[in-house]
Order: structure tokens, then sequence, then C-alpha cells
């Protein structure tokens, strides 16, 4: 009986160890915006699935630090996967769980956590920039990154080789530029240019419903401009061309957190990132970085 008690005792304690070592950003979990979503199955537990719209379906990752989320936004004749995630999971599984449609992938920019699965798919649009072409050759050091203990939220996949993680090379079969157009059928989408965050990146329009995908150029929470491909000059045009968008747009899709965000907050984050250039922001420091903290966003640079 003894020995029975201290086993008990043992795994008392090493899931309070466990509990105590757990990240404060996964203490946070879940967001309160997905509570008011409707939830769809996934055919993938490392991701959670949210219906926003008819046919647009957000795919979330929040066992990891980045909290990415990719959208597949099906048309009449075809669907467009906008990002593939980490490459964690088997995001091909939950798209074909929601479409039997031909799936696109066009990707918001081509840092790792968003071209994970870019190998999985034939038919991959990339914006024509030296940035795209270097990282479609795949990388293994940022990836690995994203495994460190305090950066992931429970357990990986059953079989995940954490060893050999890396971003696969995959193969860009169209080319994209500002202004270009993807019919699925009923359904168009614009590419926006919105260099910043990197040189490729891009926002996806659905004009007719009122859409805006906005990648990393803006999401509720911290917005990385640390990188050394970071440009702020463009960003700030960025977002100030994105804000004027504004009026016409009934939603905003990140990248990242929250898959839905009131547009009245482009001007807001046009405003702010003026204010920080200008120096009439104050930051305060975090991880060997500087923050500049606004109402739900800010910015993290370097």
């Amino acid at each position: 009986m003894m020995k029975r008690f201290n086993l008990v005792l043992f795994a008392i304690c090493l899931a309070a160890s466990a509990a105590a070592q757990q990240a404060e950003w996964c203490k946070k979990l879940p967001r309160l915006a997905y509570s008011k979503l409707e939830r769809v199955s996934s055919a993938d537990p490392w991701f959670e699935v949210y219906k926003i719209r008819p046919g647009v379906f957000a795919i979330y990752e929040p066992h990891q630090l980045e909290e990415v989320i990719s959208y597949l936004i099906v048309g009449g004749n075809r669907a467009l996967l906008f990002d593939t995630g980490m490459g964690i999971g088997n995001i091909q599984a939950v798209v074909a769980g929601l479409t039997k449609l031909p799936v696109s992938v066009v990707n918001s920019h081509t840092h790792n956590d968003h071209v994970g699965d870019n190998w999985r798919f034939n038919d991959v649009y990339g914006m024509d920039t030296d940035f795209t072409r270097a990282n479609a050759r795949g990388s293994k050091e940022d990836a690995q990154a994203e495994l460190a203990p305090d950066e992931l939220c429970g357990a990986l996949p059953a079989g995940f080789d954490a060893k050999a993680y890396a971003t696969r090379p995959f193969h860009i079969t169209h080319w994209l530029h500002d202004g270009d157009t993807i019919d699925l059928g009923r359904r168009t989408l614009k590419v926006i240019a919105t260099p910043g965050h990197t040189p490729d990146a891009i926002a996806l329009l659905d004009e007719k419903n009122g859409l805006l995908f906005t990648g990393d150029t803006f999401y509720l929470g911290p917005i990385y401009l640390y990188r050394p491909e970071t440009d702020m000059d463009a960003y700030v045009a960025s977002v100030k061309k994105l804000a004027a968008m504004a009026p016409h747009i009934q939603l905003l899709l990140p990248a990242h957190n929250t898959p839905v965000a009131d547009p009245g907050y482009l001007p807001k984050v046009a405003a702010a990132i003026q204010q920080v250039r200008g120096g009439r922001v104050k930051p305060v420091a975090k991880d060997g970085k500087h923050e500049y903290v606004f109402e739900d966003f800010s910015f993290l640079m370097r």
C-alpha cells in the first residue's frame, strides 16, 4: 500500500512540476474570441478549425507560441489555402476534410511558420521576389527554434520527429505581383502587396464579401518587426495602404492569435507606427527588444 501511495504521490508531483513549467502564454489559452466562433471537426488534433463565414475556415495552431492561423477559402470551382502553417501537423489532411475541390496555396509571406506544409501541395503561388525564392529552398534553424520548451503548449503530435523537423523545400508553380487576382469561381481574391514585415508580404482582399486577410502585417498582439529582412519604411507605407481600405472592409482575418478583428484597427495601427517612427512613444524592454505598446496590439522592434 505504501509503495502504491508513493507512486501516486510521485505522479502528482510530476504533474505539478509540469504545470509550474508551463509557459505564461499557454496559461492564457483558450482565447475568448474562439468561444464566439463555430468550431468544426479537424482531421488532425494539432489544429482547431473554425467557420468564420460561408466558405471561409480558420485553421488554428494553438499548441505553439506563434498561434498561427491559416485560412481555407472555398469558391465555386476550387479552393485556396492562405498559408500552410508550421508543418508540425498535417494541414493537407485537415483541408481534405473540409473541401473536395482542387486546392491552391498562396502564402501571406514565406517565414517558416507559414509555409511548413507547402511541400504537400502541387499548386503553389508565390510573390516574385528573391526572398520568396530563397525561402522556397527550405531551412532548419528557424524551424528548430519553434520547438523550444517555452514555445510549446501541450504535447507534439504522435510520431512527430522533433530532431528532423525542418521547413521542407517547395516548388512555386505561379508567380504573383501586386494587384493580381485569383478566380476561385463565384469568389475572386485580389493580391495586395504589403512589404515591410518581409519583402514578400501580402494581404488578400475578397472585395465582394468585405474580407481582408492581413497576414502578419496586422494582428492583435505583438507584431514582429525586428527581423533583418524587415523594412520599416515599407511597413509604414503598407499599413497606410490598408488603412485607406478600412471603410470598405467588413472583417479582418489576421494570421496569428485570433482570426477576426475589426477593420477600425487599421487606421489605429497606421497612426501608431508613425508615432513610433516619430519618437513620440517610449518603448519597454522585452526579451532584448523594444516593445511599443498600444491598445490590443504592439510593435516588437530591434
